[in-house]
């Protein structure tokens, strides 16, 4: 989400009410194609080139996952939310792609790995970042990469987490990790954005 009202992590009865109205928000739903356009073309330079396995956690309404699988790769979403997973569902249907009730922070996927782990305005909630993304890092195949995309929002009380601190956890984790800053490009959010919105890609 890119407007909180709030400073308070949202609950798991604020998502379910949420997931009616999810999509309505521009860079949620991808209902415009420039919009749609701007994700699909970022996901393609920071996912596997090749058709893969790839876990999309705190998945929501699926709109990532949606995307994901019409450039190929095999989806598993996880999220907390019946409602949201329904949505999910119903967005990819037909589609080579499976969704699971669970903890983002600890995904109900056994012992399974992935080429990659797409996580998107999540790592925020955590109560523990750390741990999450030590726990993501056992779930990647060799050569996979991690995605997440995250952002500090609000003047007044700001929420959210800094790239800093999200590169300076993954260090000791992922060989190679870079952040790509995406408030600047506008066709991402459907509007112009003035606060820390980025993307950090972590290959293992």
């Amino acid at each position: 989400m890119h407007t909180h009202s709030e400073e308070k992590t949202p609950s798991g009865d604020d998502w379910e009410a949420l997931a009616a109205t999810f999509d309505e928000e521009p860079d949620h739903g991808l209902g415009d194609p420039r919009i749609r356009a701007a994700w699909a073309g970022r996901l393609r330079r920071w996912l596997p080139g090749s058709p893969g396995d790839l876990l999309d956690l705190g998945c929501g309404t699926g709109s990532l996952s949606l995307l994901a699988a019409e450039a190929g790769h095999r989806v598993t979403g996880v999220d907390a939310s019946p409602a949201m997973l329904d949505r999910a569902r119903a967005k990819l249907a037909g589609r080579d792609a499976e969704f699971l009730r669970g903890d983002a922070a600890a995904p109900p996927v056994g012992g399974r790995r992935f080429d990659a782990v797409l996580v998107r305005h999540v790592l925020w909630t955590l109560p523990d970042p750390a741990a999450a993304l030590r726990h993501w890092r056992g779930l990647l195949r060799s050569g996979g990469r991690m995605v997440l995309v995250e952002g500090v929002w609000g003047t007044v009380s700001p929420v959210g987490i800094p790239a800093d601190r999200v590169t300076g956890l993954l260090a000791p984790l992922l060989a190679h990790v870079e952040v790509e800053r995406l408030s600047g490009d506008a066709r991402l959010w459907g509007r112009e954005v003035g606060d820390e919105r980025y993307a950090v890609v972590a290959v293992s």
